[in-house]
């Protein structure tokens, strides 16, 4: 259903795109750890495929109304639309006025960076600090004074669909959801993680697709490029759906082990998957075909959402203190 629906949707609006989905109920994937992630997982591929930056503005909206199921937040407004703003780079802290506890109202000061739809949304979820320096996340309405989106900051080409901005808070009314701590601390946010990696995957393999679909009868050369990409494909297709099934048998388990690895496979199976398809097929698509242009513009710009080396020594750090190895 969901393939049907955005087949018939213009490619240029993702807010549009997003605003219809969450209209025809597209928005409600099953939550992850309930019996139903790799559906979930499917469903935010597929959404990959068609705009890498629709999906990352679904996959924000989504993750959101999983997080306040989490967290207790209580019901989203009807016909509201998400964001999860959590990234803290330096310089760009928000910061709480009043007394906060979960569901207490606060006020926001500073400004948020990398919020994705910043303009076309109506809530966000965002990170924010206490006076004594103490982490929350609270859910803000878009629509009120206190909240302006500052423009001019995105340059990239690739995922600039996102709408993607600062947001300056003023004064503005907020809610905290769940207690301190509780956003990172939570099950979920390692399931979230993971499912970033079903994202990553949809675009790879949209791209596979479009190697398989490629006119002309392939010779030699293109079949040797698309083996490679079979075979990285279906590693890291494998790795979801067991990745999954733990999730789904261990919901309150410790997933972060789980989802470095997934996101990481993935990042490592999508350079492989570009590279051959770029290699592949040409200049041709690049130059005359607007979806392959715009996959490969913009999903290098999203895999930079991995931490690369970083999460590469953390889950090191994990396989040396666990010693489980990796008998057959």
């Amino acid at each position: 259903m969901i393939t049907a629906c955005l087949g018939k949707a213009a490619i240029e609006a993702p807010p549009a795109m997003l605003a219809q989905l969450v209209a025809a109920g597209l928005d409600l994937l099953p939550f992850p750890g309930r019996g139903s992630t790799l559906l979930r997982w499917q469903m935010l591929a597929a959404v990959a495929a068609h705009d890498l930056s629709l999906v990352k503005l679904y996959e924000g909206h989504t993750d959101a109304l999983a997080i306040l199921a989490e967290l207790e937040g209580g019901p989203p407004p009807p016909g509201s639309v998400w964001g999860v703003w959590c990234a803290e780079p330096p310089g760009a802290r928000v910061s709480i006025e009043g007394s906060p506890a979960p569901g207490a109202a606060v006020r926001l000061q500073g400004v948020k960076a990398w919020c994705s739809g910043a303009a076309d949304v109506s809530h966000a979820l965002v990170s924010a600090w206490d006076a004594d320096g103490r982490p929350w996340l609270v859910a803000v309405a878009m629509r009120q004074d206190g909240v302006r989106v500052l423009q001019g900051g995105w340059q990239a080409v690739g995922m600039a669909s996102t709408g993607t901005a600062e947001v300056a808070f003023s004064g503005a009314e907020a809610f905290c959801v769940g207690a301190s701590g509780a956003y990172v601390q939570r099950p979920g946010f390692w399931h979230g993680g993971a499912g970033i990696g079903a994202c990553w995957y949809g675009a790879a393999a949209e791209l596979g697709r479009m190697m398989q679909s490629a006119g002309g009868e392939p010779d030699a050369h293109r079949l040797a490029h698309l083996g490679a990409v079979d075979c990285a494909l279906s590693a890291v297709r494998a790795l979801l759906h067991s990745s999954a099934a733990v999730i789904d048998a261990e919901p309150s388990g410790d997933a972060m082990a789980l989802a470095m690895r997934v996101r990481l496979a993935v990042e490592a199976a999508a350079t492989v998957v570009m590279r051959h398809a770029g290699e592949a097929l040409g200049a041709r698509p690049f130059c005359l075909d607007r979806k392959f242009a715009r996959l490969m513009a913009d999903l290098p710009v999203f895999l930079r959402q991995s931490h690369a080396r970083r999460d590469e020594a953390a889950l090191g750090r994990i396989a040396h203190d666990r010693q489980q190895g990796w008998a057959l």
